[in-house]
């Protein structure tokens, strides 16, 4: 058994590590709050906005009038962007995603570059030797729409150059403060379409456009119209996939705190139990000790 001085000494140590963990707790709750209501906020938006699309490309059979809407009748190249965070202490928030999007890659079997968000999944795709393209780390920690610009163009950039036939986001989508789920969603071409990998849960697939959707009126002409909407809804999508990540790495981060904090609270317990057990023993060592002396002494006496 471990003396006194030591097992204290210890016990010091963690209740320093609790505080750590508690005042990280304390910080993300705070900025989670607030990224929760900016993820919940942009959602509703960007799924109308994505069905509408569809409903428009499909309805006016326009998709072949803009070349972010054509599907590719080769697909042996893919561009993936993977979102991470820059700083751990999240859970296992970072190695899911990265976990699900490599063994997305693996599955495809095609040729892919990757554009990663954040420092974890840079790394990680260093360490792997996968051929990445860009990086983007230091992101404000609240995002706004024109912060993503570099990245959404990059990513249009590489498909509309023939470098990709198809481009995927690897995210973290945000279900709840207790649950987080990595998802792999297509990107590019922006039409709806069937799972490229039918058992694989983790896919996050585009709705199909409605059955009743009418004909659409363009004023002044539908190659202006989506012109402009397509790039902004590509954005959007890059957008709402970077919020999704930022809501899950805060929540997965306070849960990780809390539970360290826990954790180190009950070890502190057991340790004050190990640790009045070897005071207990010291003293009973040192009351020995005494009475043997004066029994000695007695006898000799």
């Amino acid at each position: 058994m471990a003396s006194a001085r030591e097992i204290k000494r210890r016990m010091k140590s963690i209740k320093n590590i609790m505080q750590v963990t508690r005042a990280l707790e304390a910080v993300s709750a705070s900025k989670v709050r607030r990224a929760t209501n900016q993820v919940l906020a942009s959602r509703a938006y960007a799924e109308l906005a994505l069905t509408l699309l569809n409903n428009v490309a499909s309805a006016s059979k326009s998709s072949a009038m803009h070349p972010l809407l054509t599907p590719r009748t080769e697909n042996k190249k893919l561009t993936i962007l993977l979102i991470t965070s820059d700083r751990g202490t999240a859970g296992a928030y970072n190695s899911n995603v990265i976990r699900i999007g490599r063994s997305f890659a693996r599955r495809m079997g095609r040729t892919v570059r990757w554009v990663a968000v954040g420092r974890k999944g840079r790394d990680a795709l260093i360490r792997a030797k996968e051929n990445l393209i860009a990086d983007f780390t230091g992101l404000p920690p609240f995002m706004k729409f024109n912060d993503i610009t570099p990245i959404a163009h990059i990513l249009m950039d590489d498909f509309q150059k023939g470098n990709a036939d198809e481009v995927y986001i690897a995210y973290t989508d945000f279900i709840n403060t207790l649950t987080q789920r990595p998802r792999v969603q297509r990107l590019l071409p922006l039409t709806a379409g069937e799972n490229p990998l039918p058992d694989a849960d983790y896919m996050k697939v585009m709705a199909p456009p409605s059955t009743k959707v009418s004909d659409y009126i363009y004023e002044p002409s539908p190659e202006g119209i989506l012109e402009e909407i397509v790039p902004r809804f590509t954005q959007l999508v890059v957008f709402q996939a970077i919020l999704e990540s930022i809501a899950s790495e805060h929540s997965a981060r306070m849960v990780a705190m809390r539970n360290a904090s826990e954790n180190a609270s009950a070890l502190v317990d057991a340790l004050t139990l190990s640790y009045n057990k070897a005071r207990q023993l010291s003293i009973t060592s040192e009351i020995l000790d005494i009475v043997g002396g004066v029994e000695a002494l007695r006898k000799s006496g």
